[in-house]
């Protein structure tokens, strides 16, 4: 328990109580704006922006090819602000090369393709925009907890989620569907040049620093692309729900009862942002990282025992208030706590930690084969068992990459700094 306390303490040290809360505070602005969009601009319409918003958002990982990746990595192991700036700097002016030139491959290959939705090629030509500016942001966001300052970050996330809500009332409400549009591709360039002067960055001609080489590019492609699958690895039981079932309330029921379980997955998340610089400088210490492992996972042990807990008593009440006919699902709901617990308890801190020592490729490999095993499962146990076979699918998958993460992450950590923990 002591560990635990000393863990806490440590955790709120880092500013990590300001991750916590703006985190929180984030997500229901978030929600605040979508709510006002819908209130604002006709479904029909809204939906077609909806439409090309998802398509722009699996590609943003990989807009940069991960160089914001490479930042935050490598990064963390250098000893000066110094040699920090000049790899932003690096960063900041490759990646809005980069991000322009697939943008503009992006709009070329919309031109080529045909959708059936209205309007949809103006909106993910609009959107690609994007791309750019969410890219400046998050490397914005990125330095600041290289600098290790927490407190900024949290800052500058929350500015961004109030700008959010205030670009998105004003832009819907006098230009509809359009307004909506260019308000999620502005405010992160805003939100950017508010910033920006606030890293003190000493800016100069761009640098390439010693490490930037094959290995630097290649770690950073394959972090994005480890982030898109595991995107697509939430998304994909709603989508094989959808075609297998035919079936578009079933569908709208398991993302409601999905809701809560997915929800939880924020806590490890916020422990992550607020100590991966910290733990990817002290790596090589096996001491400290065998002490960290240790405190995390008896921390987040407890947290999932409490939140299955809470599902076991609460869980109808939680479901009847979505819909009263959703508590019939409630054996789902609680497959799915039980399955989160996965990533809360392991799959968070491993797949992070193989990030630190640079094993990112290694992320991809777990996160596809998971993917590959989703998909076979589902066929199997969602025309059996239907919500309740793709929930389960989805338990199994969460803990399999957890216990995957954990094996191969002492694995490869034993043979990269050859000490025992």
């Amino acid at each position: 328990m002591k560990g635990i306390w000393q863990f806490i303490l440590n955790f709120t040290h880092r500013s990590g109580s300001y991750v916590f809360t703006t985190t929180i505070a984030s997500r229901l602005l978030s929600f605040f704006a979508s709510w006002i969009a819908l209130q604002l601009i006709p479904n029909k319409e809204l939906g077609v922006v909806i439409y090309a918003f998802q398509v722009i958002l699996f590609i943003i990982p990989i807009g940069s090819l991960g160089l914001n990746q490479g930042l935050l990595r490598y990064g963390s192991q250098l000893k000066s602000n110094k040699e920090k700036d000049v790899l932003f700097n690096y960063i900041l002016k490759k990646g809005i090369l980069i991000s322009l030139i697939i943008t503009v491959i992006i709009i070329i290959t919309v031109y080529i393709l045909n959708f059936k939705l209205n309007k949809t090629h103006f909106y993910l030509i609009l959107l690609s925009l994007m791309i750019t500016s969410s890219f400046i942001f998050e490397i914005v966001k990125i330095q600041f907890r290289l600098q290790k300052n927490n407190k900024l970050f949290s800052i500058a996330e929350l500015f961004y989620n109030i700008l959010l809500v205030s670009f998105v009332f004003t832009l819907s409400y006098n230009f509809k569907e359009l307004g909506y549009a260019i308000a999620l591709i502005i405010t992160p360039f805003i939100s950017s040049l508010i910033f920006i002067p606030k890293l003190n960055i000493s800016w100069g001609k761009p640098k390439k620093l010693a490490f930037i080489n094959y290995k630097f590019f290649r770690y950073g492609f394959f972090a994005s692309l480890s982030n898109v699958t595991t995107q697509l690895l939430i998304s994909i039981d709603i989508i094989l729900v959808g075609f297998i079932l035919k079936d578009m309330e079933i569908v709208t029921a398991f993302k409601y009862v999905s809701l809560v379980p997915y929800s939880l997955i924020f806590l490890s998340n916020v422990v992550i942002t607020t100590d991966f610089v910290n733990f990817t400088e002290k790596i090589k210490d096996s001491i400290y990282i065998k002490s960290y492992i240790t405190n995390y996972i008896k921390l987040f042990s407890s947290i999932s025992f409490a939140c299955i807990i809470v599902i076991y008593f609460f869980g109808e009440f939680i479901l009847s208030y979505f819909e009263k006919s959703y508590i019939s699902y409630f054996s789902s709901l609680m497959v799915l706590t039980v399955g989160v617990s996965g990533i809360l308890i392991l799959r968070a801190l491993f797949g992070n930690l193989l990030s630190s020592i640079g094993k990112a490729h290694i992320n991809f490999s777990i996160t596809t084969m998971a993917l590959a095993l989703n998909i076979v499962l589902n066929y199997y146990f969602i025309p059996k068992y239907g919500i309740l076979g793709a929930a389960t699918t989805s338990a199994i998958i969460m803990w399999f990459t957890g216990f995957i993460s954990f094996l191969l992450f002492f694995y490869f950590y034993k043979k990269l700094y050859f000490k025992k923990l």
